[in-house]
């Protein structure tokens, strides 16, 4: 069957001979949704069925195609409600992405691509969507970063309604309006029906009304009409205003039993109810007995591999610090200017976008914005779609940046950040204010989980500095480099960590390298790893030692989710370890070392037996000044150093 082409708009209504055709591919695709369901006997048909005329008509107009799939330059397509994959992989065979009989044969098989719902792995679809809520957020990441590469290209977004009361779609939808996307166009399946009945029972909200508030053109169409939804798409933006087509549709459109009722929001139809959905549709009743042939069959389709952008910029030359103290932030915050400085406006760099959540004084971005306004993000105290907005540019071919306080850039988001390495994102995320330095702001305050949390996802790298000449050489890095990356610090001003001559260590020859420790005291009679501007603590803990004889080495780590196994042993045949971190002590860097001395063997091949012990936070910390909420917390030097002189017995 051939569809018609109609990127572009290249008409300003559809003949009766285009409606025809677009029809009967949705009549096709119906029989592959719900096959594709009964075959799994796991799904969600009463959703794909009712926005299958949506998905068609989106992917039709939209400039995005097998062909250029893989490019930046291109429309980009959301759905957000993800698990209506089941017409999203149907309308996508339609348009010939990939066969039909792919999808249907292993739509939710292990190992199979077609999963349950939505990934970036399947070619048309930009953003692999977890929970609801988050897509318009990645649209808007998407829109931000087409207008940062001079991309004139849209982004669609698709909705489902019982997904609208979320409070992340609020914040999406204002940073759209503040920011003036009008090459985003959102659709919303309106069919009154979520997975526990009627929408205004569950939760009852006013749609236009939520729209319209926050600036948005909003145009109510039939969800189920070609012509309708084709003219409501050619118009979106021409108010210089994001467009909502609120689209009326009809839960499980065209599917028996399974139409009008929320049954089969997320159930498979039983041997009656698909034969009657089949005949209904004009289907053939074979299909289902051959897609579960073909189910055991090895996997012909792979989908695609998605990898995170490779930066295009000039990183410029790191700056020293080797006088009075000074924050880490702020050596990050002068070292992003100067690398925007370099590369905004400048002819073959990638775009750098920095987003701010009304912390940028205290993040250290204004500077960026000064140097780069058109770079800058300013997103208001809206974390949940910044977060999602941020790796979603990324994901679009700019250089994507979002600094904000611990607690609130990975604890507060702590799903949004997970997606972003499912889908492989590539966005970096700064961290301030972490561990207890945040001192008079208290517990709450008190980033003390963010290893454990990063720790748990598979992609992300987490670079925590000792001092200002290593931030600048691991921001200038992280800049550079692909993947999620984390950049944590606290927000006290620190020494420059020097070696035993007086001379800093970060700086001069000094390149940063991911999961490298650094030894800044050589002993032989144990050793102290230290994370990130623990370090100065932790060498004035062996100056206490040294007076009492214990001569120690220390190790600063900056990668505390990559053991360097090196160090590591030779740390072991001191026969002495004591890891030191502002962190929560059983699920940080003293964590991650014990894991890797048992698992890699190197207490076996020790040869005398090795004591260990994690020092770190074990309790919600006090308010007040950092150096008494350390003593409190016996992480000051004189608290170490009796720890380790425990530790030798």
């Amino acid at each position: 069957m051939s569809l018609p082409h109609l990127h572009g708009f290249p008409v300003s209504s559809l003949s009766g001979e285009q409606i025809a055709s677009l029809e009967e591919a949705a009549r096709l695709a119906r029989i592959d949704a719900v096959t594709m369901v009964a075959a799994a006997n796991s799904g969600h048909p009463g959703g794909a069925f009712s926005s299958m005329e949506m998905f068609l008509s989106v992917y039709g107009v939209a400039n995005l195609t097998p062909e250029n799939c893989g490019s930046s330059d291109r429309d980009y397509v959301v759905v957000s409600h993800g698990h209506t994959s089941a017409g999203v992989y149907a309308a996508l065979a339609a348009w010939g992405f990939f066969d039909a009989a792919e999808a249907v044969s292993h739509f939710r098989s292990c190992g199979s691509v077609f999963q349950g719902h939505v990934e970036r792995d399947i070619p048309g679809v930009d953003w692999g969507t977890g929970n609801l809520g988050q897509g318009l957020s990645a649209g808007v990441g998407f829109a931000l970063a087409q207008r940062a590469r001079g991309c004139k290209g849209r982004t669609y977004v698709l909705m489902g309604d019982g997904g609208q009361t979320k409070g992340q779609l609020a914040e999406a939808r204002r940073m759209a309006v503040k920011e003036g996307l009008k090459s985003l166009v959102a659709l919303v399946d309106w069919n009154g029906i979520q997975i526990s009945g009627n929408l205004d029972a569950v939760m009852p909200c006013n749609l236009k009304a939520l729209w319209e508030a926050d600036g948005w053109e909003v145009v109510e169409c039939d969800g189920h009409s070609f012509q309708a939804l084709y003219g409501a798409l050619r118009g979106a933006g021409s108010g210089g205003r994001p467009t909502v087509l609120l689209c009326r549709t009809v839960m499980g459109k065209n599917g028996g039993a399974m139409e009008g009722t929320h049954e089969y929001h997320g159930k498979s139809p039983k041997k009656d109810v698909y034969e009657q959905v089949i005949e209904g549709l004009r289907g053939d009743p074979g299909i289902l007995k051959r897609a579960l042939e073909l189910r055991s069959a090895p996997f012909r389709f792979t989908g695609r591999k998605v990898e995170p952008l490779v930066p295009s910029l000039d990183l410029g030359n790191a700056f020293t610090y080797d006088g009075a103290k000074m924050d880490n932030r702020g050596a990050f915050g002068r070292a992003l200017a100067d690398v925007g400085r370099l590369n905004c406006g400048k002819e073959g760099r990638t775009p750098l976008l920095v987003f701010d959540c009304d912390l940028a004084p205290s993040v250290m971005t204004e500077e960026f914005r000064k140097a780069c306004p058109s770079g800058f993000v300013q997103c208001g105290i809206q974390e949940h779609s910044t977060a999602t907005a941020s790796g979603a540019a990324a994901a679009a071919g700019v250089v994507s940046v979002w600094a904000d306080f611990g607690v609130f850039g990975i604890d507060e988001v702590y799903n949004q950040q997970r997606l972003n390495d499912i889908n492989h994102a590539g966005n970096k995320t700064v961290l301030t204010h972490v561990g207890l330095d945040v001192g008079e702001d208290g517990k709450t305050h008190q980033c003390i989980d963010y290893v454990g949390l990063l720790r748990n996802n598979f992609g992300w790298k987490l670079v925590v500095p000792a001092d200002p000449n290593q931030t600048d050489r691991a921001t200038r890095w992280m800049l550079g480099t692909p993947g999620c990356i984390c950049l944590a610090m606290g927000r006290s001003k620190v020494e420059a960590v020097v070696d035993a001559h007086g001379d800093p260590v970060f700086a001069g020859g000094y390149r940063f390298e991911y999961g490298r420790a650094v030894r800044v005291r050589q002993g032989t009679m144990g050793t102290i790893f230290a994370l990130g501007a623990m370090t100065q603590k932790a060498l004035a803990a062996a100056g206490l030692l040294a007076e009492r004889g214990i001569d120690v080495s220390v190790w600063s780590v900056s990668c505390p989710l990559e053991v360097d196994r090196a160090a590591l042993g030779e740390a072991c045949a001191s026969g002495y370890v004591l890891t030191v971190e502002d962190h929560h002590a059983g699920s940080g860097m003293g964590a991650v070392m014990a894991l890797e001395m048992v698992r890699g063997g190197f207490l076996a091949s020790a040869s005398a037996p090795v004591r260990f012990e994690a020092m770190g936070v074990t309790r919600y910390g006090d308010s007040g000044p950092a150096a008494e909420v350390y003593r409190a917390m016996g992480l000051s030097p004189e608290g170490i150093a009796e720890t380790f002189a425990r530790l030798r017995g």
